[in-house]
């Protein structure tokens, strides 16, 4: 369980990362960008990826390049509703985003559907209504009030993400480390031509603490995933453990951070969908496990 904890541990402090940002003039969309060369780095010394075994004729390039342009884009998108939603909110709005993934087994894998399942996706969904910041008194009205459309983005875009890595894990001709090397090192590219376009409108300048702290998210992000995987080594007779501990951890701990260190404030509603968010993640690992 010590590598389910670490994974937890990086993935707060992805979110973590991300509020500071702003307090400390960062600018995310360069962080960003340099968390994927940081992120090629270690999966090159971490993973040893054999990339002869890319077959660009058979291995589904396409989806590469779906994940590839995905990842910034939603990253950009997470960073904002972290600093306009809170990071209890995201992480929730992150973690359920499971049950898209779930419910596309069903209608693009062949897997069961049941009853059982449609309760959890209801109750899942009922937990990200009951998340939604609706009313928040404050001066800035206006940016709280596209809080909602930032948490259905990270809903639903890294419920697309998991959605395509599963097809890339489905290709077993190239190892899943290798294809996660070529991902990030695709994800990269197109970060860096869209900060290089940046740069040559002079709507930003490359500086030494962005690169510096795109660096640090990076270690933060390829830490999550590394530990992720270990812990589905160590634990291989329990997928079902490490999968529900890791979702319901990181929803607990991004409360805790966000509660005490950040003094996110959550409205009765939003401690109802905290609960539904739990109560689902454990439902659901229950349903897999008996196959209902």
């Amino acid at each position: 369980m010590l590598y389910v904890f670490l994974s937890i541990c990086c993935s707060v402090i992805v979110s973590v990362l991300l509020k500071l940002a702003r307090r400390y003039g960062i600018d995310i969309f360069q962080a960003i960008t340099w968390n994927y060369s940081m992120a090629i780095l270690l999966t090159w010394l971490f993973f040893k990826p054999n990339l002869q075994a890319i077959d660009f004729k058979q291995a589904p390039t396409g989806v590469y390049i779906a994940v590839g342009i995905l990842l910034p884009l939603i990253f950009w998108v997470m960073a904002s509703s972290v600093r306009v939603a809170g990071i209890v909110r995201t992480d929730v709005a992150q973690r359920l985003s499971l049950f898209i993934s779930l419910f596309a087994a069903f209608l693009l894998f062949g897997d069961n559907f049941s009853t059982a399942r449609l309760v959890c996706f209801i109750i899942g969904f009922a937990a990200i209504l009951c998340s939604i910041p609706w009313q928040k008194k404050t001066a800035n009205r206006k940016l709280l009030s596209n809080a909602w459309l930032y948490l259905f983005v990270v809903f639903t875009g890294f419920g697309a993400i998991d959605i395509l890595f599963k097809k890339v894990a489905a290709f077993t001709p190239v190892p899943y480390t290798t294809s996660l090397f070529f991902i990030y090192a695709l994800a990269f590219v197109i970060a860096f031509i869209s900060l290089l376009i940046k740069v040559l409108t002079k709507k930003a300048r490359i500086k030494w603490p962005h690169l510096i702290f795109g660096w640090v998210l990076g270690i933060a992000n390829f830490g999550n995933i590394l530990f992720y995987l270990k812990a589905h080594q160590a634990l291989s007779g329990s997928p079902s453990l490490v999968f529900s501990s890791m979702n319901i951890g990181v929803i607990l701990l991004g409360t805790i951070v966000g509660l005490v260190i950040f003094h996110e404030r959550l409205s009765t509603l939003n401690k109802v969908g905290l609960g539904l968010a739990v109560l689902s993640i454990i439902m659901i690992t229950f349903v897999n496990i008996h196959h209902w």
